[in-house]
């Protein structure tokens, strides 16, 4: 029987937010002794996940109840408190807009860069810059520091860029929705591509009309946990 490639068991991860803010020097120095209120959060809460290779999975549930907190358990940007994570096989994440881009540095410095901290070798890189321009349509602006591109322009060239490292498991968060139809619609066909040739993707989206048509399985989440767990 073939191992899951992505599987999460009773994983639990909280936040902890301040009921007050304190954002002068002055209201710091007075209530330096007084002990902060904080509120928990179980952004996770004894999640348990079994995801096989191949699957092309959409995730959907409300602003705050934990899906984008999973995407980034799975990719290892955040630890979980309690629980086991296995993850078998390389991640390719699109998870939120900007990271792993230095906004000094031109469009070609920052595929080079986000390319190498993605996994690829320069010889990689240099193979499938062309491809990765091409699909970010950004042929014209690669010369540009990044901090001068609109957000549509650094969601296109991040996706690009993420869906042409050939990893075995592709994260998309809903950061896609900034872009225009046309180019969601390009994105959306290049993970049912990579699906075809076997990749695992994982796909959160508020569309759930659109998480219909493209993914096979839908995982639903409500205040850190799988519906149905």
């Amino acid at each position: 029987m073939t191992k899951p490639i992505i599987e999460l068991k009773k994983v639990t991860k909280t936040f902890k937010l301040p009921h007050e803010r304190r954002n002068s020097l002055k209201e710091h120095l007075f209530n330096f002794w007084r002990l902060r209120a904080y509120e928990t959060i179980r952004a996770a809460d004894d999640v348990s996940l079994s995801i096989q290779p191949g699957e092309f999975i959409g995730i959907i549930g409300p602003n705050g109840s934990g899906k984008s907190t999973l995407l980034k358990l799975i990719a290892g940007v955040l630890y979980p408190d309690t629980g086991e994570i296995a993850v078998r096989g390389r991640i390719s994440p699109f998870l939120e807009l900007g990271v792993g881009f230095q906004p000094e540095l031109s469009g070609q410095d920052n595929v080079c860069l986000y390319a190498a901290i993605l996994g690829l070798t320069k010889v990689q890189t240099r193979e499938r810059y062309d491809q990765i321009v091409a699909f970010a349509e950004l042929e014209r602006f690669m010369d540009q520091k990044v901090k001068n591109y609109s957000t549509g322009m650094q969601m296109r060239l991040a996706f690009a860029i993420t869906a042409h490292v050939d990893a075995d498991i592709l994260l998309v968060d809903e950061a896609l929705a900034v872009g225009d139809e046309s180019f969601q619609q390009k994105c959306l066909a290049k993970m049912n591509q990579l699906k075809l040739s076997g990749k695992t993707i994982l796909f959160v989206s508020h569309d759930l009309e659109r998480i219909k048509a493209n993914c096979k399985k839908i995982i639903e989440m409500k205040a850190g946990r799988i519906n149905g767990q």
